[in-house]
């Protein structure tokens, strides 16, 4: 019976270091503020986004996407790749238009490699006088920034690590019986 609980204790102080290591191994970029900041009402439409990350993004074509939708699905984001600068990524916005609450939506390749993705909201209180981005072009840049990425999620590593841990438990239970004799 000591082996038994002896097993049991080794098994959970494994399964204790295996959960408490791995968190910090996943860690990815986090959005600490913005410019418009989220919830912001504004009187005038911004002239460009800016995204403030916890670490640096990687720059490149077609790694980091920023996109501005306003009612009814309307786009408003200008032409072009977004500007990054460290932690800091940047994307022209086309003047405004109706008063309406608009959704900034994001994807940046994070510092270690895998793709972050979020929104935030803003609410224009005064019409402009922007006009949207053609829907032909916004639906064409939908469809090649879709790959449907993104890093495992952390409860995949934590359901392998309980399997293989109860695994070796059921092992080391079922082998400790008496030595067949031959």
């Amino acid at each position: 019976m000591r082996r038994v609980a002896s097993l049991l204790l080794t098994g959970l102080v494994a399964g204790a270091v295996l959960l408490g290591t791995a968190a910090p191994a996943l860690a990815h970029n986090v959005l600490i503020s913005s410019d418009p900041k989220d919830g912001s009402s504004l009187a005038q439409g911004p002239t460009a986004v800016t995204l403030t990350f916890d670490q640096p993004v990687q720059a490149g074509e077609k790694f980091n996407t920023v996109t501005v939708t306003g009612p009814e699905g309307t786009r408003w984001e200008a032409d072009g790749e977004p500007t990054v600068r460290d932690n800091s990524v940047t994307f022209p916005v086309r003047p405004l238009g109706p008063a309406a609450e608009y959704t900034v939506g994001y994807r940046v390749l994070s510092a270690d490699g895998h793709p972050v993705t979020g929104s935030l909201k803003f609410t224009l209180t005064e019409a402009g006088d922007g006009t949207p981005a053609p829907a032909a072009a916004t639906a064409a840049e939908d469809a090649a920034g879709e790959d449907g990425g993104g890093g495992v999620p952390i409860w995949v590593w934590i359901a392998g690590a309980v399997v293989l841990l109860a695994g070796g438990v059921f092992f080391a239970l079922r082998g400790g019986g008496e030595p067949s004799s031959r």
